[in-house]
């Protein structure tokens, strides 16, 4: 019986015992960088959800804006009200006693220190997207990275509703969020764009399609003196982008 014993543990060797350390440790490990890869999913589930709170708080507050009537007509002379303390005055012998409106778009700040504004709101009902679009003042990669991160953004082109081509970038979260229902977007599919003077108008998608990173195409302004509007996002594997185009009708 002992001569067993000992013979059984003879084939633990030192070998074995470095194998089975090795073992532990990468089961160890395993689990360590799993939970690792689950706090980062919650961590960018919170980060988006809080990055959509900012984005609706942003579109309630250009609403809000835009309803706000800052200009009096008053004895042939418009005074338009800029702030609680500055008003301007413009002689218009024509001028009737009527009232117009005159958006004020406010300048605010990312939490990156990149500077932007509020120029415009979208909204799908097909897909149920109503957000504001921002627009920051370098146009550069980090800038426009940081507003993605807050709400659909102006990428090139023209002011929102005037003529030319006015380009729209979103990201594709793989939700409901943002852009991700973006490329579901069909024909004939309505994308309502509402200015900061309050006026809207109805663009229908017309074409469709994919293309690499690289090409920037899609972005030209050559639209025979049409209104029309770029959306752009990832598609699902992010190895390209989505291209919705649409024209004012």
């Amino acid at each position: 019986m002992n001569q067993i014993l000992v013979t059984k543990k003879l084939y633990i060797t030192p070998e074995l015992k470095r194998k089975k350390k090795i073992y532990k440790f990468d089961f160890f490990l395993s689990v360590f960088l799993v939970c690792i890869l689950i706090s980062l999913c919650i961590y960018a589930s919170y980060d988006r959800n809080k990055s959509e709170e900012a984005s609706k708080q942003i579109l309630d507050g250009f609403s809000t804006e835009q309803q706000k009537d800052t200009t009096i007509a008053k004895n042939n002379v418009l005074i338009a009200v800029l702030d609680d303390s500055q008003t301007v005055e413009t002689d218009n012998s024509n001028l009737s006693s009527k009232k117009t409106t005159v958006s004020k778009t406010k300048t605010e700040k990312t939490a990156d220190g990149f500077t932007y504004k509020t120029i415009a709101t979208i909204n799908i009902p097909k897909i149920n997207v109503q957000y504001p679009i921002l627009d920051g003042e370098t146009d550069s990669e980090q800038e426009t990275e940081s507003l993605l991160k807050i709400s659909p953004t102006k990428f090139w082109g023209a002011d929102p509703n005037e003529v030319g081509n006015f380009c729209i970038v979103g990201h594709n979260y793989r939700n409901t969020k943002f852009f991700s229902k973006v490329p579901t977007l069909e024909n004939g599919d309505v994308i309502e764009i509402t200015d900061a003077s309050g006026k809207t108008l109805r663009y229908s998608v017309y074409n469709k399609y994919e293309v690499v990173p690289e090409d920037l195409s899609c972005t030209s302004q050559l639209t025979n003196g049409k209104k029309e509007i770029t959306l752009i996002t990832c598609t699902n594997d992010s190895k390209k982008r989505v291209i919705v185009k649409a024209s004012v009708v």
